[in-house]
């Protein structure tokens, strides 16, 4: 459904993030795809436990959890370069993460061709062999988290609910209808829609009170949209997914009765960036 052909029934709106948040994916995309294809792409497999383990802190357990893959990518070809190996024309790729408009493999693909830059054309192979090992992660491995099903049920009963996501809208769409969570869902806003940002703007259209509103995500990226739209956030923390789903009964009971106040954000807030910096 296109968002212009949404309308609101509840008063209340939560928007669940669906990689990493609703969804047990985004560990296995970076344990079998990227870090490995990286090591692969640049030949680093004398130091792949290391680097490996760097690209997981990266992407996984940081305040940098979620970030772009190209500009994580980037991170981790300049710390190699300085401390493993030398990376030819690094500082070119770095440089388009650094000033693109847009961080794709078109665009991507477009400034390799033109530039003839080897770090560019393989930071774009890399890329696309990553989208393609995703493809082949069995559909088996693709499941929600545990709470996931009972805490969408639950909340659909008082509040109108929308995926927002940056991931691949088809593989939003084949997931959770494989789980029957589309059961639930009012709206899907992925990666075709806009950012996160724009998504829970233009939902606000629809006359949500703000704080009315709330976004459940599982990176920095999901609270800063959040807190540009000045919505509540609800974090689902890594490694504790499963009790941050069962939690959402006393966090929605809060949006309603009007005590999911400045404290209550805070302390939520607090516990998430704790989980991720230690």
């Amino acid at each position: 459904m296109e968002y212009k052909e949404f309308a609101r029934k509840k008063d209340y709106l939560v928007c669940v993030d669906s990689d990493g948040c609703a969804m047990d994916t985004m560990d296995i995309k970076h344990f079998r795809c990227f870090g490995p294809c990286m090591v692969e792409e640049w030949g680093l497999e004398k130091w792949k436990d290391d680097i490996l383990y760097r690209w997981n802190q990266v992407n996984l357990y940081s305040m940098t959890r979620g970030i772009n893959r190209f500009k994580a990518l980037a991170i981790l070809l300049s710390e190699i370069d300085e401390t493993y190996k030398r990376i030819p024309d690094a500082e070119d790729f770095i440089k388009w993460t650094e000033t693109s408009d847009e961080l794709s493999n078109a665009v991507l693909s477009r400034v390799s061709e033109q530039t003839g830059s080897s770090c560019l054309k393989k930071a774009l192979h890399w890329s696309d062999e990553v989208n393609r090992r995703i493809n082949e992660i069995p559909e088996w491995d693709k499941i929600p988290f545990g709470g996931v099903k009972e805490g969408l049920a639950f909340a659909h009963e008082y509040a109108d609910i929308v995926i927002v996501s940056s991931a691949n809208p088809d593989a939003v769409s084949t997931e959770w209808e494989k789980h029957g969570l589309m059961n639930y869902v009012d709206l899907m806003m992925a990666q075709n829609a806009g950012s996160k940002t724009f998504c829970i703007s233009k939902l606000l259209e629809y006359g949500y009170e703000p704080d009315h509103v709330m976004m459940m995500g599982d990176a920095p990226g999901d609270l800063k949209a959040a807190e540009k739209n000045r919505v509540r956030f609800y974090p689902v923390l890594v490694t504790h997914e499963r009790d941050s789903w069962n939690g959402i009964k006393e966090a929605l009971d809060r949006l309603i009765n009007g005590t999911f106040d400045n404290w209550y954000q805070k302390q939520l807030i607090n516990g998430f960036e704790r989980n991720l910096l230690n």
